[in-house]
Parts: C-alpha cells; structure tokens; sequence
C-alpha cells in the first residue's frame, strides 16, 4: 500500500477518504476547508493513495479540538481503516508512522479517544491495547483517553473536568458540533430540519475554534449529543435514527 500526505498544496486535488465525492459536495467542502486551516497547527493527514477509507489524521494536543491536558503528547484526531482494506495490515501501518513521526518531532507519547468497549466513531480499544497504549483517563460517559508513552517518566494525559463529567443545563435536545468530520455538514442540517417539522426542541451548536472546543463539556466535541442535560451520544444520526431515539425517550 502507497500513502501520502495531505496538504495545503494538494488538498484540492486530493480526495479525502471519510467522505469520496468531488469538491462540489458540501461534505468534501466542508472538511477540505476544515483542514485547510489547520495545517498551521500542525495536522498531519496520511491516507492511501487508492479511494476508500483508510486514513490516519493527527494534531499536536495543545492544538487538538478538545477538552484534555496532554501538552507534549500527539492526538489523533481519527485513525479510519475500512471495507475491502480491513485485514491487511493498514492499520498498523499508519498508526506506526503516526508514532513515528511523534517521535520524531519529539513528542511525549500520542493518545486517542476509545471506550471500554468498542463504540460506533471511536477506536477500537482492543487495538489501541495490543499496540501498547494504556488508559489515560475515564469519562463518567463511557469514553475514554488512551494514550502511548515514549518514556514511563513523561506526564500522563487527562480530560478536563468538563469532558470527565459531561452535563449542561439546558433541557431538549443539545447537539456541539465541529465540520472536523464531514458528515456533519449534510446531516445536521437534516436534523434541524427533522426537529422543526416533528415539533422537538433541539438546538445545534456549531464549534468553531480550537479555543471554544477546549471548553465544550463532553469528552468528544465532533458529535456530542446531549438530552435534558445529559450526554446522550457521540453516534452522528440521520433522520430516521434521530426520531428513534426521541420516540424511544417519548416511552420512558
């Protein structure tokens, strides 16, 4: 397998793998500038040279869209292996050159999102423990930082409070959101859309910086669903799944 590297220079004529169409659809648009103004605080995009989903995406911690201390450590952002390129090995490929390339850069370690067990948009955590990484911190919701050290002696990572115990105070439904990921641009608005017609309070919050980010209350801030206060998901939904869950919550 070939790979190569995202940037400024070909991020227009390169696809990138979480979302396969041309730069017209107002996914890849969405992303592609998303990561443009990113690259500046050091975003690595690796992905295969062939159209699919097989991809690593990694920033320095400090520069990370998300509520954790891990200053010196390599966060990744997504590492996304799938379809016909699962089973080969891909995996570990761009996980070990996104290791590499922190060490090189002198990192502490690199440390991701997962979950004590395996969970829709999140790593696999019986991966992630088989290359070595360890948990960092637990989130009252289920998520948790993994990490991998360079050196036992460097500082381990943690979420900030409000990721640790995720809670707001607004009742309904109340979707954080970043375009880090580009199914968002097509179906937040579809949820909106959803919400008006089926008469369901919902507000979505667009985040769009790395500052307001770092403050959102939940351990994910690309999809962080909550309901009367309370976190509810990280799953990105499309209509019918919404409306699932509003009936479903509708019966208790």
């Amino acid at each position: 397998m070939e790979y190569i590297r995202v940037t400024s220079e070909n991020l227009e004529k390169e696809h990138i793998c979480c979302a396969i169409s041309s730069n017209k659809d107002v996914q890849v648009s969405s992303k592609k500038a998303w990561l443009k103004d990113r690259f500046d605080d050091g975003l690595v995009f690796l992905k295969s040279t062939e159209r699919g989903k097989c991809f690593i995406e990694y920033i320095p911690a400090e520069n990370a869209w998300l509520p954790l201390i891990a200053d010196g450590y390599m966060y990744i952002d997504c590492l996304w292996v799938s379809g016909s390129f699962k089973g080969h090995g891909y995996s570990n490929d761009l996980l070990n050159a996104c290791i590499e390339d922190s060490k090189a850069k002198g990192k502490s370690g690199v440390c991701i999102l997962s979950s004590a067990k395996k969970r829709p948009f999140l790593s696999d955590p019986n991966h992630l423990i088989y290359k070595g990484f360890q948990v960092a911190d637990e989130s009252d919701v289920g998520i948790n930082l993994m990490y991998l050290p360079f050196n036992e002696k460097f500082k381990v990572p943690q979420f900030k409070n409000e990721a640790k115990h995720p809670a707001i105070k607004e009742d309904g439904y109340v979707l954080y959101y970043t375009r880090q990921c580009p199914f968002n641009a097509k179906y937040v608005p579809i949820l909106e859309r959803t919400a008006v017609e089926n008469n369901i309070p919902f507000k979505a919050i667009h985040i769009q910086s790395k500052e307001q980010a770092q403050m959102v209350p939940s351990p994910c801030t690309t999809y962080a669903l909550f309901y009367n206060g309370s976190f509810l998901t990280n799953e990105e939904l499309n209509d019918k799944k919404f409306l699932q869950i509003v009936q479903g919550k509708q019966k208790t």
